[in-house]
C-alpha cells in the first residue's frame, strides 16, 4: 500500500515563497470592474455550457503526470464524462504562480494548498472567476450547494464574493477526523538493538544523543559508516511543515495551525519565531551537526537522495514526517528482510524545562485546498461539473476520486466503510510499485479535489495482507497522534491576514527568512558563530519582515476575530 501524496495538510498553512511585488500589491486595473466582468462570466457560463466537456487543471505542485491513466480515463468515458488534462508545477510553487499570472495566467482551474498569499495573488490578477453564485444551485450542482455553509461564509470577501471553490474539507466540521499525524522521531530498531539500547533508553533527549554516538559506530551492509540522524530539508516546505518541526516541538515550539504559529504562555500570544525554545531546539541541531551526529549533507541533500540514503538502510534514525522518509521502504515488504522493515516511530524525548510539546499537527476540518477558475476559461461547465462529481459528501468519496469508483479497482472486502483491498491486479502492481511514473499510469492521486468524515479513512481499512509491512504506517500515525503533538483548532489558529495589511505584505519574506537561517543555524562552525548568525536573524526578521508591526497587527486581527 503506496500512500504517495496522502498527507493531510492543515488548512491553514501558508504556502512559502517568494510573491513578487507586482502579484503581492496588486495587477493594474480597477477591481471594481473586474467583478463587473466576473458577474457577467459567471453569468454566462452558468446558463449554458461552456465549451467542450475538457479542462486543464495546473496542480500547485510538482508532481509524474500521465495524462492517459487509467483513473482519468474513467472520469473521460464514464463518470462525470469529463476529460481532466493536467499540468504539474516545476520548481517552487508560489514562484510559478507569480510567473503564471504575469504571463497571461493559468488556462482553465488551479489548485493550491490553502493560503492567503495565494488567496491574496489571485485576486489582485484581475484573472480569476468570483464562484459564490454556484454554491446557490442545488438542481444543477447538487454537491457544490452541500458544502457546510460555515467554510462559504468563512470564505467571502467585503462584498460576498467567493475566489475559489473549496476542496478536502471534512463533511461533518462538528465531528472532524482527526487527521493524519507524521511528523515524530524515527528509529531503526535494529540498529538500536547493535547499540545495547532500548526504546525506552530514548525517552530523553540525552538518551537519544547516547544512541547517535553509538550508532556512529555501525556500518551499513556496504561498509560505510552509518548516518546517525538526518531529516529532509526540503526547499519547497513551509514554516508549518518541514521536517525541522518535529524538533522544534520536543523543545515545545508549535509550528502548526494559524498563518503565523502561536501557543498561549504566560498568558499571552508567543509567535513561533519570539519563542526562546525556537532558537534552544537550533542550538540543539548545531550541536549535533557539529558533532559530526547528523549527516553532512542534510542541508543540500534532495528529496530523491534522502529517500534513497534510508532505502539502503544508510541512517541510524530520522526526525521529521515519515512520509519523507518514504513508506514505500516498508509497505512493501513481507519481513525483516531489507532496513525499512526496522523503522518505528518512538515518543518524543523529553527535554529539560520543557513542559508541553509544541504542536506541529492542528486538526482542522476547514477547506485544505482552493481550485481558482479562470475569468478566460472556454470550460467553466467542465470544470464545475467534475467539482460536483468529485465533492459528493460520501465517506468513501477521497478513495473514489483517488483510485476509481467501488467495484472497478478496488471493491470492499465484505461490507460497505470496512476493510478494502485492489481488485485489478495490474492497477494495484502498478499503484504499489514505489515508482512515481508507473504510478502515475494508473491515479494522478488527486484525492486533494474530494472531501473527507469521520465515518471512514481509506488508509486506516486498507484490507489487502498481501505484504505484512502495509499496516505499519497506518499503525505509526495512530501512536503519533497520541503523542502529544497533535491537537484540535483553537480560535488563534483561525487568524487571517488583513486584506491589503502588513502580514499579507511580509509573509512571503518571513518564508524566505526562515529558510536562509535555518541553514546557516545547522551549519555554524561554533557557539560564537551561532550566536552571531542568531543576532544577524532577528536583524533580518526586523528590517525585512517588519516582524514587530506583523506581531500587532495579527494581535488585533485576533482581537478582532473574538470580537467578531
Amino acid at each position: 500500500m503506496l500512500r504517495g501524496k496522502w498527507v493531510k495538510r492543515n488548512s491553514l498553512l501558508a504556502m512559502a515563497a517568494v510573491l513578487l511585488v507586482s502579484v503581492i500589491a496588486g495587477c493594474s486595473g480597477s477591481n471594481n470592474a473586474n467583478k463587473e466582468q466576473n458577474g457577467a462570466n459567471a453569468e454566462q457560463g452558468g446558463e449554458s455550457v461552456a465549451g467542450s466537456q475538457k479542462f486543464n487543471l495546473w496542480l500547485g505542485w510538482s508532481a509524474t503526470v500521465n495524462n492517459d491513466s487509467l483513473v482519468q480515463k474513467y472520469w473521460k468515458e464514464e463518470e462525470p464524462g469529463v476529460e481532466v488534462e493536467l499540468e504539474a508545477t516545476q520548481g517552487d510553487a508560489v514562484t510559478a504562480l507569480n510567473l503564471k499570472l504575469n504571463t497571461g495566467g493559468f488556462e482553465d482551474a488551479a489548485v493550491f494548498n490553502r493560503s492567503e498569499i495565494v488567496k491574496a495573488a489571485m485576486i489582485r490578477s484581475n484573472k480569476v472567476l468570483s464562484v459564490e453564485q454556484y454554491f446557490d444551485m442545488p438542481d444543477k450542482y447538487p454537491n457544490l450547494a452541500a458544502i457546510p455553509k460555515e467554510y462559504l461564509e468563512d470564505m467571502k470577501d467585503a462584498d460576498g464574493h467567493i475566489w475559489s471553490i473549496p476542496t478536502w474539507f471534512d463533511q461533518n466540521p462538528d465531528n472532524p477526523w482527526p487527521g493524519w499525524a507524521s511528523q515524530s522521531w524515527l528509529v531503526r530498531t535494529d540498529v538500536l538493538e547493535k547499540a545495547g539500547m532500548t526504546v525506552e533508553d530514548l525517552a530523553t533527549i540525552e538518551g537519544v544523543e547516547a544512541f547517535l554516538k553509538k550508532a556512529a559506530e555501525q556500518k551499513d551492509e556496504s561498509g560505510k559508516p552509518l548516518l546517525p540522524l538526518s531529516f529532509l530539508m526540503d526547499p519547497n516546505d513551509t514554516a508549518g511543515w518541514n521536517d525541522e518541526n518535529a524538533v522544534l516541538s520536543t523543545f515545545g515550539v508549535t509550528t502548526g495551525g494559524g498563518i503565523i504559529p502561536a501557543e498561549k504562555k504566560d498568558d499571552q500570544f508567543v509567535l513561533m519565531y519570539d519563542d526562546p525554545q525556537y532558537k534552544a531546539a537550533y542550538q540543539w541541531m548545531n550541536k549535533m551537526y557539529r558533532s559530526n551526529l547528523i549527516d553532512p549533507e542534510v542541508v543540500t541533500d534532495k528529496k530523491e537522495r534522502y529517500k534513497e540514503k534510508n532505502k539502503a538502510g544508510r541512517v541510524a534514525m530520522n526526525v521529521g514526517t515519515f512520509f519523507n522518509v518514504d513508506p514505500d521502504i516498508w509497505e512493501t515488504l513481507d519481513g525483516p528482510t531489507e532496513p525499512g522493515w526496522f523503522y518505528q516511530v518512538v515518543p518524543f524525548p523529553k527535554v529539560a524545562g520543557v513542559e508541553k510539546l509544541g504542536a506541529n499537527t492542528v486538526i482542522n476540518p476547514y477547506p485544505g485546498y482552493d481550485v481558482y477558475i479562470s475569468k478566460n476559461s472556454k470550460n467553466l461547465d467542465a470544470i464545475l461539473k467534475f467539482l460536483d462529481y468529485s465533492l459528493q459528501p460520501k465517506a468513501e468519496q477521497q478513495n473514489v476520486i483517488n483510485e476509481g469508483p467501488v467495484g472497478k479497482f478496488w471493491d470492499w472486502v465484505d461490507q460497505p466503510l470496512g476493510l478494502w483491498k485492489y481488485i485489478d491486479a495490474e492497477y494495484e502492481k502498478a499503484r504499489n510499485s514505489g515508482e512515481p511514473a508507473q504510478k502515475a499510469k494508473v491515479t494522478p492521486e488527486l484525492y486533494m479535489l474530494s472531501s473527507y468524515n469521520n465515518d471512514w479513512y481509506p488508509w486506516w481499512n486498507y484490507g489487502s495482507s498481501d505484504k505484512a509491512g502495509s499496516k505499519k504506517t497506518a499503525e505509526f500515525t495512530a501512536a503519533v497522534g497520541q503523542m502529544g503533538a497533535v491537537r484540535s483548532t483553537e480560535t488563534h489558529d483561525l487568524v487571517k491576514a488583513k486584506a491589503g495589511g502588513l502580514i499579507e505584505k511580509y509573509l512571503p519574506e518571513l518564508e524566505n527568512i526562515r529558510k536562509e537561517y535555518r541553514a546557516k543555524f545547522i551549519m555554524a562552525t561554533s557557539d560564537e558563530q551561532f550566536e552571531s548568525t542568531w543576532n544577524a536573524f532577528r536583524d533580518a526578521l526586523e528590517k525585512r519582515a517588519h516582524w514587530t508591526e506583523v506581531k500587532q497587527e495579527w494581535q488585533e486581527q485576533y482581537e478582532a476575530l473574538l470580537n467578531a
